[in-house]
């Protein structure tokens, strides 16, 4: 039994900053698990991906870091190009290939007591997939993937026509404050949240960018705070590390506000540099402790 088990497509990516062109591996599950791998108590997590054989190269530098990956077959690899403008909240995004989609047959010997699935493209998980891994442990789901169709190369967003379906299974699910609006139609992200919740999620994670983040589980809203980093260098895959922090911490039995804070430490030292979350627990710890600004609760009304 893994304590934690993160299902989701590795990718190549094409990174283009203001400052520099990058290629490097990416996607929710390449940084969920470089990211967790940095933290103490790394055990028991297992990945579980979908490549091509072209890729398997980047599967055994995982495995000698100590990373449990187990790979699916898949036809090819996603091959992803994000292109940031100065603001890195802004992005664009083109898609030049596409793996093979997940089934719940294929993943119907996994056992966890936490699955999160890190969509990538609309047709990553089917419902029953989603059904499937809410029978064996907590599911948490990040949207981004569901709201992105792909049309020749380009991505279009779009609404996750099962959503209603979906989130009465998923315990904990991760948007950002766009995607909220796209799957409540509420721009007020204490709206959205509550309405996510309505349809049956137990702990919403509202991400705001350098605005902070909002939480919201059993009636109640946890405003966490954006820790500023010391330069903004990369923001491709903040939103992974936030969920991985969150996770980490609610295994351990950490509150919502505990992994909250603890989760957007980790976003900020991620930004700081290209690449997974690099640096260490301590220095999570060091800038929660160093740092003034304190989470909010409030009972929503």
């Amino acid at each position: 039994m893994n304590d934690i088990c993160c299902i989701g497509h590795i990718t190549l990516d094409k990174i283009v900053t203001p400052k520099q062109t990058t290629y490097m591996p990416g996607g929710t599950s390449y940084y969920f698990s470089h990211g967790i791998r940095r933290l103490k108590d790394f055990k028991n997590y297992k990945l579980v991906t979908a490549v091509a054989p072209s890729e398997y190269g980047i599967i055994e530098e995982m495995r000698k870091e100590g990373i449990q990956v187990e790979v699916l077959p898949s036809r090819h690899t996603v091959y992803f190009e994000n292109t940031y403008e100065e603001n890195q909240d802004n992005r664009s995004q083109r898609v030049l290939a596409k793996a093979d989609p997940f089934t719940a047959d294929a993943l119907k010997d996994e056992n966890a007591h936490i699955f999160h699935l890190g969509s990538l493209l609309a047709d990553d998980f089917p419902l029953e997939v989603v059904k499937e891994l809410a029978q064996k442990g907590t599911l948490a789901v990040d949207a981004q993937g569901y709201l992105r169709k792909v049309e020749g190369e380009h991505v279009f967003p779009v609404d996750w026509h099962e959503k209603k379906k979906a989130l009465k299974y998923i315990d904990i699910l991760k948007v950002n404050e766009h995607e909220a609006e796209v799957l409540t139609g509420f721009k007020d992200p204490e709206k959205a949240a509550k309405q996510l919740a309505q349809w049956g999620v137990k702990e919403v994670l509202l991400t705001l960018g350098s605005l902070g983040s909002l939480i919201y589980a059993e009636g109640k809203f946890y405003k966490i705070p954006a820790y500023a980093p010391k330069e903004v260098v990369d923001a491709t895959g903040c939103g992974d590390t936030y969920v991985l922090g969150y996770l980490y911490m609610r295994n351990k039995g950490a509150s919502y506000e505990e992994a909250g804070c603890f989760a957007a430490a980790m976003s900020t030292i991620k930004l700081e540099k290209s690449g997974p979350f690099s640096g260490t627990e301590e220095e999570v710890w060091h800038i929660l402790k160093s740092n003034k600004q304190k989470p909010e609760v409030l009972v929503a009304q």
